[in-house]
């Protein structure tokens, strides 16, 4: 049975710990309960957010007057040959295991990323250079204006770097997607897997909340003569094409910068981390500041990889 609750306060849905009420709340598991809920917001004319894992989300200090949907369709199944169906409310720690039992390689890269599948589609997740889009080969969504249901097939999804049309259109709702992967040998794909955890765990400031990395990569080609002049050590980013923003940050001093209870980690510069009950106006200030220091600096924007509701 549906069941809609109101005045959810929606830090306890997100990684960042972050976030007002909102003003209606659902958890939704399957095709059926989510037509009956946009139906619902429909009569009532009010806004929708479709939420996911939280891990790439900051939500306002004023909440959301909408209805937030929570995904939770949980369903995960080995198909023919190597295909896997996943449901979109499936946590990507799950599908690596998953996968690693079933000896099925191409999930190896998303080993610690905390989110849903879901949401990985949504904003093209990737890491140490794959990126959810290199299995998929089909999409199942739900239209929010008509309740239609679509297939989208890899070509029509769109994918760009941390893009979809699911993020630029925003009129899709992903039930799920069909993966196809490699064999792969169980022990391999294991040790790949305690080596990108590793590294998290060296590199990342997990014993703080956060929303993971705030800003997407700048590409090279966007760095100007006269700042490969002055910072001629961004020249190891040349061959990779794109320059991490933590680097950009770092050089421009912002390490360790503090606004309220947001913090730029010290471990990653790319992350803003919630130390002591920040607010979301705490982490804005925060990313407004970087932007403009970074752009003083190395005359680029750099563009938020988070969704800000």
């Amino acid at each position: 049975m549906l069941k809609i609750e109101k005045n959810i306060p929606l830090k306890d849905f997100t990684t960042f710990k972050i976030g007002g009420r909102a003003k209606y709340f659902a958890k939704i598991s399957d095709k059926d309960q989510l037509k009956e809920i946009l139906i619902w917001a429909k009569d009532k004319k009010i806004p929708i957010f479709v939420l996911g894992g939280g891990s790439n989300v900051l939500f306002s200090d004023k909440g959301f007057n909408g209805l937030v949907l929570k995904i939770e369709n949980r369903e995960i199944s080995l198909k023919k040959k190597n295909k896997i169906f996943v449901g979109s409310g499936v946590f990507l720690s799950r599908l690596v295991l998953f996968c690693k039992d079933k000896e099925l390689s191409g999930f190896e890269w998303a080993a610690g990323i905390p989110g849903t599948v879901g949401g990985a589609i949504y904003g093209n997740a990737g890491a140490f250079g794959g990126e959810i889009k290199d299995n998929i080969e089909k999409v199942f969504t739900i239209d929010k204006k008509n309740l239609k249901e679509k297939i989208f097939l890899k070509k029509d999804c769109k994918f760009s770097y941390r893009s979809s049309i699911f993020k630029k259109k925003n009129q899709y709702i992903i039930l799920g997607a069909i993966f196809s992967l490699k064999k792969g040998d169980k022990k391999t794909i294991q040790k790949e897997i305690k080596e990108k955890i590793f590294y998290r765990k060296e590199h990342h400031p997990l014993n703080f909340p956060s929303a993971g990395s705030i800003f997407k990569s700048v590409p090279f080609k966007k760095i100007k003569k006269e700042i490969i002049k002055k910072y001629p050590e961004i020249l190891i980013f040349k061959e990779k094409k794109e320059v991490p923003a933590g680097f950009l940050i770092e050089k421009s001093n912002l390490g360790d910068k503090k606004i309220g209870g947001a913090v730029v980690s010290e471990k990653h510069k790319n992350f803003i981390i919630n130390v002591n009950q920040a607010k979301a106006k705490d982490v804005i200030s925060l990313i407004k500041l970087i932007k403009k220091e970074v752009k003083k600096n190395f005359k680029v924007d750099l563009e938020e990889e988070i969704i800000i509701v």
